[in-house]
């Protein structure tokens, strides 16, 4: 399986690149990137680029994968609702259109967040502006899930980019097993969301399209039962 990544240098991003690379059934991963990650291994191509609303330059770059994993964001906090739906909304649609018009069959698999607002109607900007993303991947021809997890635990050296999310990450990670054992159904990790959303391209793994941390964690350790037994 060949793959294409977005967001590989943030936190998420960097756990599901990492699933990646260790699956032995991904043979290839691309990764659409601002800036060199610097990573060298037998299965990564980087593709560096600016301007993530429009990727008509490198659109033959784009051809021949069968899953896109799309792991970018960004906070809304001191951002104008405009702004953050430029970067959330056009730049998601803009990636989602440019692989699926040269992979018929794609798996694209989005990251919004538990609090998106699928009625796009509600009082927070970042789950209406989601809400409204989600919908138009789901009404696209390609096999599209969204991933809605609430507190993600970063696993093997994964690191936000947010400053004030990294010190609060470093303040709290220690509590992780309690909180996971009080609040099952709203934590999950970085190394489980990749898990799932390799799991995700098998044929039949599940119906629903809009997944929350019980059946990211669900998908993640099965899948971790597959490769290992493929491996």
């Amino acid at each position: 399986m060949k793959v294409v990544t977005f967001g590989a240098s943030g936190m998420i991003g960097q756990g599901v690149l990492r699933a990646c690379l260790l699956d032995p059934a991904v043979t290839r991963v691309l990764v659409v990137v601002r800036n060199s990650l610097d990573i060298s291994h037998p299965k990564l191509r980087e593709v560096i680029h600016q301007d993530f609303t429009d990727l008509s330059a490198i659109s033959e770059q784009l051809a021949g994968y069968d899953a896109c994993f799309y792991c970018l964001g960004m906070s809304s906090s001191g951002r104008s609702e405009a702004e953050y739906t430029r970067i959330t909304y056009d730049g998601t649609l803009a990636a989602a259109r440019a692989v699926s018009a040269s992979n018929p069959g794609l798996t694209f698999t989005y990251v919004s967040g538990e609090g998106t607002d699928s009625s796009e109607r509600g009082r927070t900007m970042w789950g209406r502006v989601k809400g409204r993303t989600e919908s138009a991947l789901l009404a696209m021809p390609m096999d599209a899930y969204m991933f809605r997890p609430a507190y993600i635990h970063p696993r093997h050296g994964a690191v936000s980019r947010t400053p004030i999310y990294r010190v609060l990450y470093g303040l709290t990670s220690w509590l992780y097993p309690l909180l996971h054992r009080l609040a099952p159904r709203h934590t999950t990790t970085t190394e489980h969301i990749g898990r799932a959303m390799l799991a995700v391209t098998r044929p039949g793994a599940i119906e629903q399209r809009i997944l929350y941390s019980p059946e990211i964690n669900r998908l993640g350790s099965e899948h971790e039962t597959t490769a290992t037994k493929t491996g």
